[in-house]
Formats: structure tokens, C-alpha cells, sequence
């Protein structure tokens, strides 16, 4: 899986991206020089790890026949002033009701596991190319 992505800058401190044919706009807050028309790049890292943890719940529900109402991820990121970043972040999983107790582990295991966080556990390597200008 190649994911190519460009990135475009409308104006302002707007920038979007385009992947897959979907475009995903993104723009600063007010308060950092923005209009606050999109989340903020660092937003979309949050919410990736959270929806890929919800994914991962709503699919060991789904394989395993348990009914996903009811299912919620939600997760705390608490923004360390000092540092300029989360030092810590935490998802909180709401299991259905009738959840089945030998099951806890499992799923909690498998959210644990989600993609995105891997790659923040043990990151790829990152490069930078430099180009040309192309007219």
C-alpha cells in the first residue's frame, strides 16, 4: 500500500492534503494566527489514534459476534505548556453491556496493538528529499 499524499497551501495558515482522491483541509487556531476553519495537523495524529483504537474495538466485537451498542473509545491527551507536547495519553473503552467478561483482555489487548500506535512505538524512518523547482 503506497500512500501518496499532496499537500497544497490555500492561504492563510491553511494547508490540505490529498489522498486517495479525499482531501483533508487543515487550518491553526485563532489563537496561533489561524481562522480555525479545520482541526490543526496535530489534531488529525490525535484523532488517528483514536479511531484506529475504535476500529480495532468494533472489529473483535464484530468477530467475535458481540452487538457493538453501546461500544465507545474516547481518550484524554492532556497538552504539557512546558514540554509543547502530550506527555501521555490515555484511551478509555466502554464496553456494551453483557460484555463478555473472558473478552476484557482480549479487546484491550487488541486496542492496545492499533496500527497508528505502532508506528509511534517503533517509528519508521523519515527522510527528507529536496527537489527542483518544476514549472
Amino acid at each position: 500500500m503506497n500512500s501518496e499524499i499532496k499537500v497544497t497551501f490555500p492561504g492563510g495558515k491553511k494547508v490540505d492534503a490529498e489522498i486517495k482522491g479525499m482531501m483533508v483541509h487543515t487550518d491553526q487556531a485563532v489563537e496561533d494566527g489561524g481562522e480555525g476553519t479545520a482541526p490543526a495537523p496535530f489534531d488529525y495524529f490525535l484523532v488517528s489514534l483514536a479511531t484506529c483504537s475504535g476500529i480495532v474495538a468494533a472489529a473483535y466485537c464484530r468477530r467475535k459476534g458481540i452487538s457493538t451498542e453501546g461500544l465507545t473509545v474516547s481518550m484524554d491527551a492532556p497538552w504539557d505548556d512546558a514540554r509543547n507536547r502530550c506527555d501521555q495519553v490515555t484511551f478509555h473503552l466502554t464496553l456494551p453491556k453483557d460484555f463478555p467478561e473472558d473478552h476484557i483482555e482480549p479487546i484491550r489487548q487488541r486496542v492496545e496493538a492499533c496500527a497508528v500506535k505502532k508506528h509511534i512505538l517503533q517509528p519508521p524512518e523519515f527522510r527528507t528529499v529536496i527537489q527542483p523547482f518544476k514549472p
